[in-house]
C-alpha cells in the first residue's frame, strides 16, 4: 500500500451503509473536514444525532449508482456481500475510489488507525492484514505522544516560515530545526513551562520573540 495523507476538506464522500461500521467512517471523514452523504434505510443510533445536527446528508434509501453523483470518495459499509460488490462496481464505474468493510482485498485504499495531537496525525496500518493490531498500536501510542506534540507542531509551524527567511541554506535551516527540536522541549512544552520554552527559542535564534510567535506565547502564559 502506498501510505498518503489525502485532503477531503469540503469534498464529498458517500457512505452507503448506516450500522456502527459506517458511524465510525463518517466520524473520521468529519474529522478531517469531509462532507458526507450517507445512503441507507435505516441509521444506527451513532448517527441520528449528526442527522439531526444535519452535520449529514441522509437519503433513507437503497443504494443506487445516482447516488455517487459528484462524489470524491466512496465507502461500502453495508453488511451485504452482494450490495457491497454492487457499490464497488458501480465506483469504479465512475473512476471512483472506494473502501470496503472488512474487505481489504478489494478496496482501493485502506482507513488506518489515527492518533491525532492538534495537527499533528499519526497513522497506523497493516496493509488491511489487521485492523486489531493497528488498534492496539495506536492505543499505545496515546500514551507516548501526549497534546505537548500538538503544542509543538503549532510553535514550529509558526518559526517555519521565520527560519526559512532567516537561514542562508538549507544546511543552515537543518540545523536551526535540529537545535530548536530538543528533547527537553517536549517536556516544557508538556509542563507548560512556556518561560524555559521561550529563553531556548531566543537562545537557537539569537533575538527576542515577536510577531506570530509573541502572540502565541500571550495565547498561552
Amino acid at each position: 500500500m502506498y501510505p498518503v495523507s489525502l485532503n477531503i476538506k469540503d469534498k464529498l464522500c458517500v457512505v452507503v451503509g448506516g450500522g456502527h461500521v459506517a458511524a465510525r467512517k463518517v466520524r473520521g471523514i468529519l474529522a478531517a473536514g469531509g462532507r458526507v452523504r450517507i445512503i441507507s434505510p435505516e441509521l444506527s443510533a451513532r448517527l441520528d444525532p449528526l442527522k439531526e445536527k444535519r452535520e449529514v446528508e441522509w437519503r433513507r434509501k437503497v443504494f443506487e449508482v445516482g447516488d455517487l453523483a459528484g462524489a470524491f470518495l466512496v465507502f461500502a459499509a453495508t453488511n451485504d456481500p452482494e450490495a457491497q460488490a454492487a457499490i464497488v462496481e458501480a465506483a469504479r464505474g465512475r473512476n471512483l475510489l472506494v473502501n470496503v468493510a472488512d474487505c481489504p482485498e478489494i478496496c482501493d485504499f485502506q482507513i488506518p488507525a489515527v492518533l491525532r495531537r492538534g495537527d499533528l496525525s499519526i497513522s497506523v496500518a497493516t496493509n488491511g492484514k489487521t485492523p486489531a493490531v493497528a488498534a492496539m498500536v495506536r492505543k499505545r501510542l496515546e500514551t507516548v505522544i501526549g497534546e505537548e506534540y500538538g503544542l509543538l507542531t503549532t510553535l514550529v509551524a509558526v518559526l517555519r516560515d521565520e527560519i526559512i527567511q532567516q537561514a542562508t541554506s538549507e544546511v543552515e535551516k537543518k540545523k536551526l530545526f535540529q537545535k530548536i527540536l530538543q528533547d527537553d522541549i517536549v517536556l516544557w512544552l508538556r509542563e507548560r513551562q512556556w518561560h524555559r520554552v521561550r529563553q531556548h527559542l531566543e537562545n537557537v535564534l539569537g533575538r527576542p520573540l515577536g510577531g506570530d510567535l509573541e502572540r502565541l506565547f500571550k495565547e498561552n502564559p
